[in-house]
């Protein structure tokens, strides 16, 4: 399913149907390279925001920790924010800034939980662009990334933080399941080999 919100296209995914991962990997695997080519960038740094002591907020780390587990991280794939060490609103400031220094060169992929349409809990969302971290619960936080990926885990409306304690751990996991997976397909070592050639 595709959405347009102020003029950016928005992707949206069932993390129900798992066997859809490739479709959501070809999508992003496009943007990536479309921003290599335009921007010569050297490589992609998936950045996972939220932190292990909510649930709902819980996304981001648990995604950074399948992900490096899986073993995808080399000179060319990058994974900061994990269950052990958490980006979230106390240190986004100082892991942004960090991950600007080390890696100016890579294309970043910003991964978090939000909220959206009820209908809508329990599907991924991919697009271009910065992600807005905190807004769902009423924060302002710093933007980052050139590309997005979020799970929704609650509805429009529910701006208490207290909300995120309640997501069900099952559906955070499939969520984390669908992205991990679909960023290993969007990243696989033949795509890798193929990227550095070119760029």
């Amino acid at each position: 399913m595709k959405k347009k919100t102020r003029e950016q296209d928005i992707y949206y995914f069932d993390s129900k149907e798992q066997e859809d991962t490739g479709r959501c990997a070809g999508m992003l695997r496009q943007m990536i390279s479309e921003i290599m080519q335009r921007e010569n960038r050297k490589g992609v740094l998936l950045f996972c925001i939220g932190t292990d002591r909510s649930t709902g907020d819980s996304l981001g780390p648990l995604t950074g920790h399948k992900l490096k587990a899986a073993g995808l991280e080399d000179c060319f794939v990058q994974v900061v924010g994990t269950l052990d060490c958490p980006v979230h609103a106390m240190n986004l400031e100082q892991a942004v800034f960090m991950v600007h220094r080390c890696y100016p060169e890579y294309v970043i992929v910003a991964v978090d939980a939000s909220v959206g349409q009820t209908e809508h809990v329990g599907c991924i969302t991919l697009g271009r662009g910065a992600l807005r971290p905190g807004l769902g619960v009423s924060k302002e936080l710093q933007a980052v990334g050139d590309i997005f990926i979020t799970g929704i885990v609650g509805g429009y409306g529910s701006y208490d933080p207290l909300m995120l304690q309640s997501v069900r751990l099952s559906v955070v996991m499939r969520m984390a399941d669908y992205i991990c997976a679909s960023v290993r397909q969007a990243l696989r070592p033949d795509v890798r080999s193929f990227c550095r050639r070119v760029f």
